[in-house]
């Protein structure tokens, strides 16, 4: 597990930048909120992710689309945009009826939208919180191929957002979240490096 006082750092980053560039945010949830949607899923989130739901925002800040919110009221409508997270979990944990070989890894939770289906997802279950990128785009017949590492940790996940320099980030396009580094704008990001054989290995069929 990393260190917490790093943590702290860059929550207050976050924090910071979701109340100058993200208001009108919603309300943190409660600890009793967590616990349904921990309850929910059936595992606890990764610290870090708890926190963000816990001390930011339910949901609605970071890059792109921001941040699903957390779970929904019972008759509340899920959206592509804004999910809910625990929704969004159990709607791809469950069988496909059309595709047999479809399958979603344990323990990994989708957090946003990139749009086009690409998804931003956690893996609750490893220390780090490691991000990966579900891009079901270009898959054939193994959805094992849909799955890249996009950063090691969720802390540096967030560093990488808040500086703009992701995979994701266009110094050119207009980018509400992000503050971009100049000496870093000309740098290309590296290749995101697949994660199909531990995908496959939790996915649980």
């Amino acid at each position: 597990m990393e260190d917490p006082p790093r943590h702290d750092d860059i929550m207050a980053l976050v924090t910071a930048r979701a109340k100058e560039r993200c208001a009108p945010l919603q309300p943190p949830v409660s600890e009793g909120e967590l616990a349904a949607a921990e309850k929910g899923l059936g595992f606890p989130l990764h610290p870090l992710l708890a926190r963000l739901y816990r001390e930011v925002a339910d949901g609605g800040f970071g890059p792109e689309y921001g941040l699903f919110r957390l779970s929904t009221s019972a008759g509340s409508r899920v959206s592509e945009t804004a999910g809910p997270l625990t929704a969004a979990y159990r709607d791809r944990r469950a069988p496909d009826p059309g595709d047999d070989g479809w399958f979603w890894p344990e323990g990994v939770v989708p957090i946003m939208t990139w749009g086009c289906g690409m998804l931003a997802c956690v893996d609750c279950r490893s220390p780090q919180g490691t991000v990966l990128l579900f891009e079901p785009n270009p898959v054939g017949d193994d959805w094992a191929d849909a799955w890249f590492v996009d950063s090691n940790s969720l802390a540096s996940w967030l560093e990488t957002s808040l500086n703009g320099t992701g995979w994701y980030s266009d110094p050119d396009a207009e980018d509400d979240w992000a503050d971009f580094d100049a000496a870093e704008d000309t740098a290309a990001p590296e290749a995101l490096r697949r994660w199909g054989a531990q995908a496959r290995a939790r996915s649980g069929s």
